[in-house]
């Protein structure tokens, strides 16, 4: 999991702030900042964190200048408790999913990832949210009159970036989930309409946490970028 603070002003002010801002880990694991913008502030260990390690975020903003003549105001604690690990591998090329939890795999689920011209993007991305059934328009995606628009209601939606990425359900592409990539960058798993609970996207989705990593090989795609959602993991270590 990796934790995006954000502020709603332009912080000058940069180290004092991501110093005012502290870790505190149950194995020792050290938590490192990173700033994408003015605006965003994202931690994370070096490496994914260890299942079940208890975690506090030490807030002490409240005297913090974050610019001139503004402060942070806040001083406070946040606990929480990460949870057991859930790395899943797509490969592009033999359109597997490799499930992996606390070590063993799990499941091998087959997939259709995006088509030339759409491909899906490489690296880690993180879950953002379990968004269950979510309506998905081609706009800002595809050109009108290309013959690749659509305009679907979606089932089992997973988010993994903020530019609408997602592992989700579905049902009008049989014919190529498991053999070939057909989708407009998405990463697509056996559904109904409705999203059926039995399905490999209904159970896939049931066994998805946010902060779940799911990572793309073998994709002509780029890789994702780390400001694009949590996707930090692919900033190396030394530049973070």
């Amino acid at each position: 999991m990796i934790v995006s603070v954000r502020f709603e002003r332009g912080v000058k002010n940069k180290e004092a702030v991501r110093d005012a801002i502290t870790f505190e880990a149950s194995d020792g694991t050290v938590v490192k900042g990173h700033w994408f913008n003015d605006k965003r502030l994202d931690f994370r260990p070096e490496k994914y964190w260890n299942p079940n390690t208890k975690v506090t975020v030490h807030y002490k903003l409240k005297d913090v200048e974050t610019a001139p003549g503004v402060y942070g105001g806040v001083d406070k604690d946040e606990p929480f408790t990460i949870g057991r690990s859930q790395i899943s591998t797509a490969d592009v090329n033999t359109h597997r999913m490799a499930v992996v939890r606390d070590g063993q795999q799990t499941d091998s689920i087959p997939f259709t990832a995006g088509k030339p011209g759409f491909d899906t993007w490489s690296g880690s991305m993180v879950v953002e949210g379990l968004e269950g059934t979510t309506r998905m328009t081609s706009a800002g995606v595809t050109k009108a009159g290309s013959g690749d628009e659509y305009d679907l209601v979606v089932p089992h939606a997973i988010r993994l970036t903020d530019t609408g990425t997602y592992v989700h359900g579905n049902y009008w592409g049989a014919g190529v989930i498991g053999r070939s990539n057909g989708s407009h960058g998405c990463i697509g798993l056996t559904d109904t309409e409705a999203g059926s609970g039995s399905s490999p996207a209904g159970k896939f989705y049931a066994s998805s946490l946010v902060g779940d990593v799911v990572t793309v090989v073998n994709s002509k795609g780029a890789v994702v970028d780390p400001a694009n959602g949590l996707g930090g993991w692919n900033l190396p270590w030394g530049q973070w």
